[in-house]
């Protein structure tokens, strides 16, 4: 419109050229970023390679590096808070979306249960000091004071938009992002080992390969320990620290994304202190629901925790009960995925009659949310797939078969139909959020009550209305183009059900596996069919993966519910 009303033809402004530091900017990710892939591959040559006592790789090399990289990481952290965040306009921005209080909190509770099971593993070790290496003992205690220094770390800084020292801020939360990988893959093997080893030897208290030094290594003769955890209290504290590991391992995945966030943020320019979208002011939990969502997933929670407690015996037992806890298992878990995918469906029928319109502003936090729970997904959705055809082809005619069968399909639904609802739940606008358009529809106009006559303005097609008092002299003086629908709305209501439901069961299917239920091969089906040692491969490598997407939808759907 300025242009017809200008007496002649009127260029439009050219666009303003980056500062050196914008020219920079992908050189200084890209710098971080081969940084990172380098560390990260050595310490994953490392970890595999100590992994196995065939492999001329001492697990006391691996203890090494991860404690020269966490000393490293706490060192850089000490100097950004003392530092790179002192510095005069250091931190201009502040991320409202990164990390929000749920996740910081999440963050809070795994780095409590990380640092007793550090403790438990400084006891473990420091059972059988004469035969073991100082640097065993050294790795757990270093590994308290990262967890407690990277936790602060997180809590005070995860929102900041840092715009000094920017190249050395980039690599270093790169550096502490691939010491959280290095961490989480060592977790992921240890635990692997040992779920082998049970496997294997299902009656034995020994330990796994990677605490249980090679004979041989050890200068001692062969088929005698030197190492053996035999006192009450060495495996009290075996057996403890093994029960802590998920938590270890969900403590370096929350930590690593909060990181890639924070990279992300460096040098970023906001339009204001407060960007674009919303910020959620408080959460509370169960409020303007219809409670059914809650009721039933504390009951699924309650009889998810009885099944995993009945399965864990029965395996365990000698007495030949493992097909009846399979099939106690499998019966849960088909009634849990398919509410669960029910619940989703319906979830994603009520967004097409929500009007509130979709946010497209650029957000990195739900950026990274989106790709993780896509990639997560592909960890089990492979477990499942492979299942489906050890089942199909073996053609097992039992009820187990059609159980597993079941249960395979359900897993890939639900995995398929919660992501959607998930997704599209993030990339919604607040509530009531309407989209803008000049011509809103008339039957949204009947029934409201403006208490800005200046709001009018931006609805043409609404009639006039009562006015209960003046604008809010500490109030914008724009127009309000966003209308808020009732807080009762029963759409509102259902989506927070929905949300709260699908919470709960996420949290009972990540407690199960991530606890130590190993149905896959407690059921011979896919091992008979593929062998031992690829479907052990396949399920080491990707259950990992589906039991972080639990934790991480878990995440996820606490920040719908608060939006809803």
């Amino acid at each position: 419109m300025s242009e017809e009303l200008a007496p002649g033809p009127k260029e439009s402004p050219p666009a303003p050229r980056p500062g050196p530091r914008e020219v920079w900017k992908k050189g200084g990710r890209l710098l971080s970023v081969l940084l990172a892939v380098n560390v990260l591959l050595l310490a994953c040559t490392l970890i595999s390679g100590g992994a196995f006592n065939k492999v001329a790789v001492y697990d006391t090399d691996v203890f090494a590096l991860l404690t020269t990289m966490m000393l490293l990481s706490v060192l850089w952290i000490l100097f950004y808070l003392l530092r790179t965040a002192r510095c005069p306009d250091a931190v201009p921005y502040r991320d409202p979306h990164a990390g929000p209080i749920w996740l910081r909190g999440g963050l809070v509770l795994f780095g409590i249960c990380s640092v007793v099971m550090d403790v438990f593993k400084t006891g473990y070790y420091s059972s059988f000091f004469e035969c073991q290496s100082a640097i065993k003992i050294l790795y757990p205690l270093i590994q308290a004071v990262f967890v407690i220094v990277q936790t602060y770390f997180l809590w005070v800084s995860a929102k900041d938009c840092v715009h000094v020292h920017l190249d050395l801020t980039r690599c270093g939360l790169m550096f502490t992002l691939t010491t959280n990988l290095a961490i989480w893959m060592a977790a992921v093997v240890d635990e692997s080992v040992h779920q082998a080893h049970s496997y294997g030897n299902p009656h034995s208290n020994a330990s796994h390969a990677r605490l249980t030094p090679d004979p041989e290594r050890a200068g001692s003769p062969v088929g005698e320990d030197p190492c053996a955890c035999n006192t009450a209290v060495c495996q009290i504290f075996q057996q403890g620290y093994f029960y802590l590991y998920p938590f270890n391992i969900e403590y370096s995945l929350f930590a690593s994304t909060m990181l890639y966030v924070m990279w992300k943020n460096v040098g970023r320019l906001l339009a204001s202190s407060h960007s674009h979208g919303h910020t959620p002011s408080r959460v509370s939990l169960f409020r303007e629901t219809f409670f059914a969502g809650p009721v039933l997933g504390l009951m699924l929670f309650v009889v998810g925790l009885a099944v995993f407690i009945i399965y864990e015996v029965q395996v365990s037992g000698e007495g030949g009960q493992t097909e009846q806890a399979l099939v106690i298992y499998y019966s849960f878990n088909i009634v849990c995925l398919g509410l669960m995918t029910l619940v989703s469906l319906s979830g994603s029928v009520i967004y097409r009659f929500d009007r509130r319109a979709m946010d497209q502003h650029k957000n990195p936090t739900r950026t990274l949310d989106v790709a993780l729970l896509m990639g997560a997904a592909l960890g089990q959705y492979a477990i499942s797939y492979y299942s489906i055809v050890a089942v199909v082809v073996g053609m097992p005619r039992d009820l187990l078969g059609g159980l597993n069968l079941t249960h395979a399909l359900l897993m890939i639904a639900q995995h398929t139909f919660q992501n959607v609802f998930v997704i599209e739940s993030l990339h919604r606008g607040p509530p009531g959020a309407e989209p803008q358009d000049n011509t809103p529809p008339k039957e949204l106009c009947h029934g409201l009550t403006f208490t800005n006559l200046d709001a009018l303005h931006t609805l043409p097609a609404c009639p006039p209305t009562p006015r209960l008092g003046g604008p809010s002299p500490t109030g914008p003086r724009e127009a309000v183009s966003i209308i808020l629908v009732p807080r009762g709305h029963w759409r509102r209501r259902c989506l927070k059900d929905i949300s709260l439901f699908l919470l709960l069961c996420n949290v009972i299917l990540w407690i199960i596996p991530a606890f130590g239920a190993r149905p896959h091969f407690s059921n011979t089906v896919e091992v008979d069919f593929y062998g031992y040692a690829l479907w052990a491969a396949i399920v080491n490598i990707c259950l990992p993966f589906g039991i972080f997407y639990r934790m991480h939808a878990v995440s996820s759907l606490l920040e719908v519910y608060v939006l809803s």
